[in-house]
């Protein structure tokens, strides 16, 4: 028989290709690197990072998504780490810094096993079955219930959280705000229960003032004032209409032509037009309403109708506010002037006033009976100053919002990471064969939360965590941990540092499978064409690039 031609396919457009261990090894290394930007970032010692973005504006915080979201990386396994600090953000809010120190450890131990060829699915697998016996043992052991309806209790949850945040100074009055905000926004409904922070939690940052001036209204604030001066600017327990349509005549939408056979028509259409806005205006004053807001414009004719009829408008308002007022007030958006209805209107409001804070008009819709959307105001002597602060208060809402979800707590302080090593280690020596050793090097990786946090207060890294390890090894002393602050070991439960569930179960999955997705790699074929230098030839390969 004749043999056949070898057949290759070449692809023209890949600049290079990497394989086997080459590729594993430069992804733990990318994942380590990124670890160690944020690894001085944990604990209440933590320093902070000053970023400058292209446009030249500078970032200072100590917040872990916060960090990786503004620096430009172009490994693709290092894009994969920094993927998961903003999946853990979503989803918790909290414990940012956390995964990403978790996960470069994870993967610091496999190097060993990589350089030793072990095959990467029985370190995987290890992995795996590490991932799902700490999982058990958080759940059925280690973690303790806590009743969301002790007021103390729960702030002392969101304190262990701000705790470690630049805002600790204040932290008694962040924690009451956090709180405030959360059970505010919290909707029972058929018995499940509805925590939306994002959409009905919304943060007003004015520059000026005093740290202390923050507050949570029970309500609405908007960065807006009436369209007419003489318009009413104070109004006790108003009656609220919302619209989402234009208050002023039709407009083509992109180009109308009308043609004029004689003078009258042109005045006749003036007068349609009049007689339109005065309709709509007509729809509206017939349920008697004090102030109406749209997110469209209104004409100065219907402007001075509702003045007439002694009516406020506000116009322009984002759909975002729109809906959070509707929840504050109890009013219903309407899209139709000609569909109003008298249960459409809010009558929820305690006092609709404009005020002028610094150098901007402010309306609020305040005192609300039953609020399910609030306005958290912080004040503060510098953006810079006010973003940080806005991170560090997302973070306590945050924490707040998983307790209330999941009222379930773990041991802060490194307690929890140690007490699973001592248990998994134990675990370690019933799995058979050569997975055990990838097994016993993942239950060491969780101990990097407790020496992160001796290293970054200044003590002494290897007595403390020795000593440590020895306290968990002995029954009774899972509550054991770090104090952030001076370095020395603690009771937890005396301290009272706990953290939610809900954040130590994402962060452990997070890092654990992403560390497995990782290792899984063995090729890398980049589709970028490579560099030509001054000469015009091409650069030679090298590594995947900087991280």
């Amino acid at each position: 028989m004749q043999r056949q031609p070898q057949i290759m396919v070449l692809n023209q457009q890949a600049a290079k290709k990497e394989e086997g261990r080459r590729v594993q090894l430069e992804n733990i290394m990318a994942g380590k690197t990124v670890a160690d930007i944020v690894r001085t970032c944990l604990g209440p010692r933590a320093m902070l990072k000053m970023l400058m973005d292209p446009m030249g504006g500078i970032v200072m915080t100590s917040d872990g998504n916060a960090i990786l979201r503004e620096i430009m990386v172009q490994h693709p396994a290092a894009k994969s780490v920094i993927e998961i600090a903003r999946t853990q953000d979503e989803e918790v809010g909290d414990g940012t810094t956390s995964v990403i120190v978790l996960v470069g450890e994870m993967l610091a131990v496999a190097a060993e096993f990589m350089e030793q060829r072990t095959h990467p699915l029985t370190v995987i697998g290890a992995y795996v079955r590490m991932l799902e016996d700490a999982l058990q043992i958080l759940e059925n052991d280690i973690a303790i219930d806590v009743d969301t309806s002790d007021r103390e209790a729960m702030i002392g949850i969101i304190d262990s959280v701000v705790g470690t945040k630049l805002i600790r100074k204040w932290a008694r009055m962040a924690c009451e705000i956090a709180l405030d905000a959360v059970e505010m926004v919290t909707l029972d409904d058929k018995g499940s229960r509805e925590i939306d922070i994002k959409r009905y939690a919304k943060v007003e940052k004015i520059p000026g003032g005093e740290l202390e001036d923050c507050c949570v209204l029970k309500g609405v604030m908007l960065n807006k004032d009436v369209t007419l001066g003489s318009m009413r600017r104070k109004i006790e327990n108003p009656r609220i209409l919302l619209l989402d349509c234009n208050l002023e005549y039709k407009k083509g939408e992109s180009k109308t032509d009308a043609e004029f056979t004689k003078e009258a028509d042109f005045t006749r259409l003036l007068q349609l037009e009049e007689e339109y806005i005065k309709t709509i205006c007509e729809d509206i004053i017939a349920v008697k309403p004090d102030v109406v807001i749209t997110e469209k414009g209104i004409s100065d004719l219907a402007q001075h109708y509702l003045q007439k009829h002694n009516v406020t408008a506000i116009r322009r308002v984002r759909k975002s506010d729109n809906n959070r007022i509707a929840r504050a007030c109890g009013a219903t958006i309407v899209y139709r002037t000609d569909e109003i209805k008298e249960e459409d209107v809010g009558t929820g409001c305690g006092l609709f006033e404009v005020r002028k804070v610094g150098d901007d008009y402010f309306t609020f819709i305040e005192d609300c009976k039953d609020p399910k959307a609030c306005t958290i105001i912080l004040r503060g002597a510098s953006k810079d100053i006010l973003m940080e602060v806005e991170r560090n208060l997302q973070d306590a809402m945050h924490a707040a919002r998983n307790v209330m979800l999941k009222p379930r707590l773990v041991p802060g302080g490194g307690a929890t990471e140690m007490e699973l090593s001592v248990r998994l280690a134990e675990k370690a020596r019933s799995v058979e064969g050569v997975a055990q050793w990838p097994y016993k090097a993942a239950c060491r990786a969780l101990e990097v939360i407790p020496r992160t946090l001796i290293q970054n207060c200044g003590a002494n890294t290897i007595r403390t965590l020795t000593t440590l390890r020895a306290k968990h090894a002995t029954p009774g002393n899972s509550t054991w941990g770090v104090d952030g602050e001076k370095g020395e070991l603690v009771d937890m439960k005396e301290l009272g540092i706990f953290e939610p569930l809900l954040v130590k179960l994402q962060s452990i999955k997070s890092a654990v499978e992403t560390a497995i997705m990782l290792l899984r790699i063995d090729k890398v074929v980049s589709g970028v064409k490579r560099p030509q230098d001054d000469g015009g030839a091409r650069s030679a390969p090298g590594s995947m690039g900087p991280v």
